[in-house]
């Protein structure tokens, strides 16, 4: 069995129901059959909800060693075994967190991503040195899924003239990489192009039900699951924006289910895909952590009076007008030291609590000094950076300007 139908056999094993090639999750009758499915899987297959390491918990701006320690022992003991890291995550420390936290563990009883940083290399010699530099941060010899990291129409330009699939097949062979897949953040007809480049294994998509539309990540979904390709979820909380809804928003969902946390509506919309072959959460509280536990033991999809609640409070929810920022922290360093995720994060909150002027001047200044919003010179460094393609200065000119 070759590694692709390997992959897409564990799928079906675990939805046990017919691979369906398109789904529209508000629409009635296209998720109950996936009611049976299971939350965690035996040896050598992945659970539904994996451990993504790029929001882990922090003390005195670094990552927390212990706090998230305990995080990651505790996915253990509850079948959530596979973690997902990044060059980029944590500022550079996420792949050493987890080699130290998973040390104690044998190599075969759990699962790893790593992904290389493509918009960082500037020579096909980049790769090899940062790929062997992973597999020491992260005390591994090999990665079990192995990605070309956020890849848009720019830095496919560079997957093509460095040459770097070639390079992660290589690695295969050398048995460093068992499985290759890329993530993605730009246009469907840029998805297209890359899914036709090569025949991959998995790809990771930012989907969720606020994205499904607005991200066009529907046609990203169909485009992978027309061409037989695993697809593994990002952000389905779009950075935490969908764990805490609008007041009108949330009311709607708790009159329709009031057992349930708002978070895990999102959870159920993106794991009942059915080629979805596991969700990543950034958990880095244990609060979150236990409460996904069991919103995924077990999964139980949306029945079609929950689809109904969760359109109409999409519906409210898009009037909010809130920046689709998720906290990735791709934009920084900011040249002028523009604290752009936080600033975006007070903006939001402000406007989700339908905050006045003065209340929103006064949460602006509690960020640190020099780091709001009027800091911004318009270099236009973030603009390549931000996977979500938001228009960050004119946005910092349009904050400064409510807030003055």
């Amino acid at each position: 069995m070759n590694r692709r139908d390997f992959l897409k056999n564990a799928l079906l094993t675990a939805s046990l129901f017919p691979f369906i090639r398109t789904i529209d999750l508000f629409a009635a009758d296209t998720a109950a059959a996936a009611l049976t499915r299971k939350p965690y899987r035996g040896d050598n297959a992945l659970p539904l909800l994996g451990f993504g390491t790029m929001r882990l918990p922090r003390k005195n701006g670094r990552i927390d060693y212990d706090a998230a320690e305990k995080l990651i022992d505790h996915a253990m003991a509850n079948g959530i075994n596979h973690f997902d890291t990044a060059w980029f995550y944590m500022n550079g420390d996420s792949e050493n967190f987890l080699g130290k936290a998973l040390s104690k563990y044998p190599r075969n009883s759990y699962t790893l991503a790593d992904k290389l940083p493509v918009r960082s290399l500037k020579k096909p010699e980049d790769a090899e040195r940062i790929f062997n530099e992973q597999l020491k941060k992260c005390k591994t010899g090999y990665f079990d899924f192995y990605l070309l990291h956020a890849l848009n129409s720019r830095h496919w330009e560079t997957v093509k003239k460095f040459d770097l699939i070639n390079f992660v097949e290589q690695k295969r062979k050398e048995g460093k990489i068992r499985n290759v897949g890329f993530s993605f953040h730009d246009k469907p007809e840029v998805l297209q192009t890359i899914v036709n480049a090569h025949k991959w294994d998995f790809v990771l998509l930012q989907i969720n039900y606020l994205d499904w539309y607005n991200y066009r990540s529907k046609e990203q979904y169909e485009i992978a699951t027309a061409a037989g390709i695993p697809v593994m979820v990002m952000e389905p909380l779009r950075g935490g924006r969908l764990a805490k809804l609008p007041t009108y928003a949330d009311k709607i969902l708790k009159e329709a289910n009031p057992d349930l946390s708002t978070a895990s509506w999102a959870f159920r919309y993106a794991a009942s895909l059915p080629n979805v072959m596991i969700v990543l959460s950034g958990m880095s509280q244990m609060a979150h952590l236990e409460e996904n536990i069991r919103t995924f033991s077990p999964l139980k999809p949306l029945d079609g009076k929950e689809k109904a609640a969760l359109e109409k409070a999409v519906a409210l929810y898009r009037k909010a007008d809130l920046i689709p920022c998720t906290g990735c922290d791709y934009c920084l360093p900011c040249p002028a030291e523009v604290a752009i995720p936080q600033v975006f994060a007070v903006w939001n909150d402000a406007k989700l609590k339908n905050l006045n002027k003065e209340q929103i001047k006064a949460e602006f200044a509690k960020l640190p000094a020099d780091s709001g919003p009027a800091a911004c010179v318009h270099c236009n460094a973030c603009l390549k950076k931000c996977p979500q393609k938001i228009k960050i200065p004119g946005l910092m000119t349009k904050i400064t300007k409510t807030i003055s």
